[in-house]
């Protein structure tokens, strides 16, 4: 019999021999592919010294014919729990250069594990994706039909606690499908991909001579597909992003998320002056106000001619918090799906310090107007940021929604449907700014009066009505205008009249708006409303569940 020392010693030994992967060649080829391996990215994942993995001795266990005197170290998968930036978080990243990181009965095991400590714990559930789908030599047989439960496992995860799928490599068949239940999915470009059958199997399938690149790369899916969230450059700029996106959220739904330091607990009302009546603490909480002061930069984001475009994000960059940088302040914002419906803007920010999602049109693209991919990508956001208590920013300048026969058959009633319901049954604290222009269903959408507000400003600027004065002038008087001696002169007179009746200004006359405000107080405005309403509680009809549009 052995002693504890021998006993100890060969333990310590099968450890290092696993810790090597794949082996020294299987790890060469994957540095030489542009990838690090699976244990590098965890290094990077998690604070240092944090990490304590789960399952190393792990390794398969099937008795098919082909799986027979294969080595399989921690069955490619590697999974733990460690800290990322002080908080607990639990991690599955799928091995490469072992047999392509594919999934294998033990391998999920370990995995399934990690979902249920993540949902028992409440903490944040990461997958480094870098995985050839099943394991064919295990999966191939009459057990397969016992196999699919992790994706039930997400589904239940989903709105509980965070979950990133991070694809840095193939992502094929069915662990397409994990990324795609995840709630934030950046892609590595060149290196990753997601498809549910690869290129031999399409060409087997349908006839179809397609490369990994063009069936499921990251342009792909980061600009066409919208399946991905974000494009990156490289692992190492993954992993930064996948800590940055988790920065902006709670560990689980039943806390809030957490706040920056060094920020005022209730800011200054815009325009206050100081009172003689001011405490010394209130005096120094004061002094830190001037984290929302704003230049006068933001009065020269809009262009003079309204129909002109302009970017939205220079809008955005002077609204946010602005972190200290080494080349002056950088505006603190995450866009979510940047190449993506670029018609609309979703981001992650701060203000005063808090966490929020910023749903914003973007009038450089198609003058802001929504399509189905924006509801789509509008709508996703919200429901995100409503799970997990983040207040939402709605920007507004837009046309309303895109029509035509092309919109019509593609659905924009049924996506804009989709919209709709993301804004009405959110929960969290909702913001509204009209910087421009907000008509018609648009105005809906981007939370308007009647989708309960907490709080609805307008800049100067600001038009709403139930289209442009130019459409409604074209439908109104185009009797008048044709017969007129000059067409172009009654027209353009009709749309001054027209425009007079629209603007901000009037419609918080009729009490439609809370206020018309100075855009260099909103940071200020909105920094209020966020310490204001972080009790706010919703009361909603007993259901068992809504019925969503898809």
């Amino acid at each position: 019999m052995e002693t504890l020392k021998t006993s100890t010693d060969r333990l310590l030994a099968y450890r290092e021999r696993t810790r090597q992967m794949g082996g020294e060649e299987a790890v060469q080829k994957q540095h030489e592919s542009g990838k690090l391996t699976a244990r590098e990215r965890i290094e990077l994942l998690f604070d240092p010294g944090s990490f304590v993995e789960y399952g190393i001795l792990a390794t398969h266990q099937s008795a098919m014919p082909d799986m027979q005197g294969k080595v399989t170290p921690a069955d490619g998968v590697i999974t733990g729990v460690g800290r990322v930036d002080g908080r607990p978080c639990c991690v599955a990243a799928y091995d490469f250069t072992v047999m392509a990181g594919s999934m294998g009965e033990v391998g999920e095991r370990k995995v399934k594990r990690m979902r249920e400590l993540s949902m028992r714990e409440r903490i944040p559930m990461v997958w480094l994706l870098d995985s050839s789908g099943a394991r064919i030599q295990e999966a191939a047989g009459a057990q397969f039909a016992g196999s699919g439960s992790l994706f039930l496992d997400q589904v239940m995860m989903s709105g509980v606690v965070p979950q990133v799928g991070a694809v840095m490599g193939p992502t094929a068949a069915g662990t397409a499908y994990i990324p795609a239940l995840t709630d934030f999915v950046p892609m590595v470009a060149n290196t990753s991909s997601m498809a549910l059958a690869g290129p031999p199997l399409v060409k087997a399938a349908i006839n179809e001579d397609v490369t990994v690149e063009d069936l499921g790369g990251s342009k792909v899916h980061c600009r066409v597909s919208g399946c991905a969230d974000l494009e990156v450059a490289d692992d190492r700029e993954c992993i930064s992003a996948i800590k940055r996106y988790l920065s902006f959220f709670p560990s689980h739904s039943g806390e809030a998320p957490p706040r920056s330091l060094g920020y005022p607990e209730w800011p200054d009302a815009p325009g206050a002056r100081k009172s003689k009546f001011a405490g010394k603490a209130r005096e120094a909480e004061g002094s830190a106000a001037d984290t929302l002061a704003m230049s006068d930069a933001v009065l020269e984001a809009l262009p003079e001619d309204p129909r002109k475009g302009y970017d939205m994000r220079k809008v955005i960059r002077e609204i946010v918090d602005q972190d200290p940088g080494a080349r002056g302040p950088v505006p603190v914002f995450m866009e979510i799906k940047p190449e993506f419906a670029r018609n609309l803007i979703t981001g992650l920010s701060r203000i005063n310090g808090w966490s929020v999602g910023i749903v914003a049109n973007q009038p450089e693209f198609m003058g802001g107007a929504i399509d189905v991919d924006a509801a789509d990508k509008a709508a996703r956001f919200i429901n995100l940021c409503d799970a997990f208590n983040i207040p939402l920013l709605f920007l507004h300048d837009t046309p309303g929604f895109m029509v035509g026969s092309r919109m019509e058959k593609l659905g924009i009633i049924r996506h804009g449907a989709k919209m709709l319901f993301a804004v009405s049954e959110a929960s969290v604290p909702k913001f509204s700014v009209i910087v421009r222009r907000s008509y018609g269903a648009g105005y809906y959408v981007m939370c308007g009066r009647g989708y309960d507000p907490d709080l609805l400003v307008a800049w100067p600027t600001s038009e709403v009505s139930l289209m442009s004065p130019e459409g409604a002038v074209n439908i109104i008087f185009r009797k008048e205008i044709s017969a007129a001696p000059d067409p172009e002169a009654a027209r353009a007179a009709r749309v001054d009249q027209y425009r007079s009746l629209i603007g901000g200004q009037l419609s918080a006359s009729q009490g439609h708006l809370d206020d018309v405000i100075d855009p260099r107080e909103t940071r200020r405005v909105l920094a209020h409303a966020l310490a204001s309403t972080r009790n706010k509680r919703v009361t909603t009809p007993e259901k068992k569940r809504s019925v969503t549009p898809v």
